[in-house]
């Protein structure tokens, strides 16, 4: 498996507001055997995860996804589902001055957690995140005269990366909120100034309704924010119906109305989004779930000038997509991406990998500073 494969999943007519255009994605027939549904948190979106006893990290996470294969009809949520409770720090009553209650960041136990039952708990992007920021993470396995002792002995230093909150993503609450929602739609392509920002497929119509808001509290890249701050509006281009002088009746007028579907839902996979559909991807499996794994996935890096995007993804035993979520990396991340590939591949001897990148050892020496990895080297060079 290296390539994402959307089968069973017909684009429909593009809906566009400014800068943003939606795709709304339609399946014949929802993915069997899988729900998804959001386990919502309290607080102001801060969570603190425990990857190992020895590491953790901080970050943004509103809400996490739980996966159900168990076919309950309740989608897993189990007694209770469904009614209301007060969140932390509530009052009620009142008061002569309000209290302000501080919320603490919510922890976490790992990424992908096993729940009672046949579910599982992930936390959406951050697997793919995770897999970014942990590329190469370990530095040099051999004590090279180049790299730093600092390095040697405690490998990269912990990366961070900035991103987005989908409300700051100038069009993209409006256009969510404003767009209907098609009978039978389990996902939608984001595109940013027709550039792809995001895509998100569920394996069920019930579960994209409940899940369709949550698109504006998703992370977005640098890159993105950008095209919809500074882009300007993008066409929204009428379908026509060539040759319509020549339609007798309905019939004849539905016919023609299928095939311009068919010939928009085509030249949006080969043409809009084959950034995404035509790269061969690196997939990482993180979780087994019966007949459904789940995977994270990384692209290859490589510098054609093409958008990339990294993600995490739910297949079935043939390798149809039941769930799908993408974060679009910008060309800075990429570039890193390429030069640690490019150096972890030639031994992180330097030569070598100056070599691969037909560039001296000076320039490289250069870029790899400029890419935030000077801890990595010997400051004599």
């Amino acid at each position: 498996m290296n390539r994402l494969e959307l089968t069973g999943l017909t684009a429909g007519p593009a809906q566009v507001w400014g800068g943003v255009r939606l795709v709304p994605l339609i399946r014949e027939a929802p993915v069997a055997g899988l729900r998804l549904h959001r386990e919502v948190y309290e607080g102001l979106g801060a969570g603190i995860v425990e990857l190992d006893p020895r590491s953790h990290y901080i970050s943004y996470i509103p809400h996490g996804l739980v996966a159900d294969w168990s076919g309950e009809e309740d989608g897993g949520r189990g007694p209770g589902a469904g009614r209301q409770s007060a969140a932390y720090g509530t009052q009620f009553g009142g008061g002569d001055a309000p209290r302000a209650i501080p919320l603490p960041p919510v922890a976490h136990h790992r990424m992908a957690k096993r729940r009672p039952g046949d579910r599982l708990r992930f936390l959406p992007l951050h697997l793919a995140l995770e897999g970014y920021l942990a590329l190469h993470f370990g530095g040099p396995s051999t004590a090279w005269e180049e790299w730093s002792r600092t390095a040697l002995r405690d490998a990269l230093s912990p990366r961070a990366e900035d991103a987005y909150l989908g409300l700051s993503v100038r069009g993209l609450g409006d256009a969510l909120r404003i767009f209907e929602i098609h009978p039978g739609q389990c996902g939608v392509m984001v595109y940013v100034s027709d550039a792809l920002a995001a895509a998100f497929v569920v394996p069920h119509p019930d579960d994209y309704r409940l899940l369709h808001a949550s698109l504006v509290e998703d992370l977005y890249g640098e890159l993105v924010h950008q095209y919809a701050l500074y882009g300007a509006p993008v066409a929204d281009t009428p379908v026509r119906i060539g040759g319509a002088d020549h339609i007798r009746d309905l019939g004849e007028l539905r016919s023609a109305a299928r095939a311009q579907e068919r010939a928009w839902a085509e030249a949006h996979g080969t043409l809009f989004a084959r950034e995404l559909l035509d790269t061969s991807y690196a997939f990482d499996r993180v979780y087994r779930m019966k007949s459904f794994t789940l995977w994270r996935f990384l692209p290859p890096f490589v510098r054609d000038g093409g958008g990339q995007h990294i993600g995490e993804t739910i297949t079935d035993h043939r390798g149809q997509v039941a769930y799908l979520k993408t974060f679009r990396l910008s060309d800075a991340q990429i570039r890193r991406g390429h030069l640690l590939r490019t150096v972890a591949g030639a031994g992180w001897q330097l030569d070598r990998a100056a070599a691969a990148l037909g560039s001296s050892r000076e320039e490289l020496v250069r870029r790899m500073r400029a890419a935030g990895f000077s801890a990595l080297l010997k400051s004599s060079l």
